[in-house]
């Protein structure tokens, strides 16, 4: 199974990126269940390898390879007749790093994903990570320098974040020429209906008019048929998995909901008509 990634196109799933196991061997694994796969995350820039460093001191699995764009090459060049189209998670401190991995991506029709996700303090204290999302303007270098360079280019962020506006965020990157939005909501699956809303709506701004334009890829708690459903009914494009891409028959089960609802299979009902949820 393969996509473009396009706004409009058919549901699809994604392989997102583990710390420290997605590479590409994980996502060969992973590529008879998913649509796409995306490796990483590697920290690019001198600061967001210090951090990175620091968390594998303290037990969490990280890449550091002495030439994270030549890792990146490698990586993708060993996907390049595997049935998934491959992505790269990446981390910085800085702006240029991105592009120089972005131009890495465009060579191999891959996808370029910015991490404004991570929580963790050495990741934040440096500028990576969800400290990106209390600065849009910064993270929508980031991106303009991802799409500069050619590579379909994704933002991950997260939901329950305080004090951040996510649907102005989204405005921002998308305006940048960001192509997909991979949100954590962080059981707040509603989150993906904010974000969602405008899609379908009469005269926009011109920054609502680019959200529109965006793939929403919703990740957290997708486990088969009624989570599917639910981030469905919020107006999802395609939907992720994390820890089921180890778990074989988690992630055929997750596979087989989105075949369902790429096929018009799945019915919103299969959440809605649960007690108190609402789409």
């Amino acid at each position: 199974m393969t996509t473009n990634g396009d706004a409009g196109s058919a549901p699809f799933l994604v392989a997102a990126s583990l710390s420290g196991a997605a590479d590409a061997d994980w996502a060969r694994a992973a590529a008879p269940h998913v649509d796409a796969a995306v490796l990483g995350g590697i920290a690019l820039d001198p600061s967001s390898r210090a951090a990175a460093r620091d968390l594998v001191d303290r037990g969490r699995s990280e890449f550091l390879p002495e030439d994270p764009l030549a890792w990146i090459d490698g990586q993708l060049d060993r996907l390049s007749d595997a049935p998934v189209r491959p992505g790269v998670h990446v981390r910085s401190a800085t702006v240029e790093p991105v592009g120089e991995a972005a131009m890495r991506c465009a060579e191999r029709d891959a996808v370029c994903e910015i991490n404004a996700h991570c929580r963790q303090p050495e990741l934040r204290a440096v500028g990576c990570g969800e400290s990106l999302l209390r600065d849009p303007g910064r993270l929508a270098e980031y991106v303009a320098a991802a799409a500069e360079a050619g590579a379909t280019t994704s933002v991950k962020v997260r939901a329950e974040v305080p004090g951040v506006d996510l649907v102005a965020v989204a405005d921002a990157v998308a305006e940048a020429g960001a192509d997909w939005l991979h949100v954590d909501a962080m059981d707040s699956e509603a989150v993906v209906g904010e974000l969602t809303a405008d899609a379908d709506a009469g005269p926009r701004t011109d920054d609502e008019a680019a959200r529109a334009d965006l793939t929403v890829i919703a990740n957290n708690g997708v486990r088969g048929r009624e989570t599917v459903a639910e981030y469905a009914a919020h107006g999802a494009d395609a939907v992720s998995v994390g820890r089921p891409t180890e778990r074989p028959a988690e992630l055929a089960r997750v596979a087989e909901a989105v075949r369902a609802w790429r096929d018009g299979e799945l019915s919103v009902g299969e959440w809605a008509g649960r007690p108190g949820a609402s789409p």
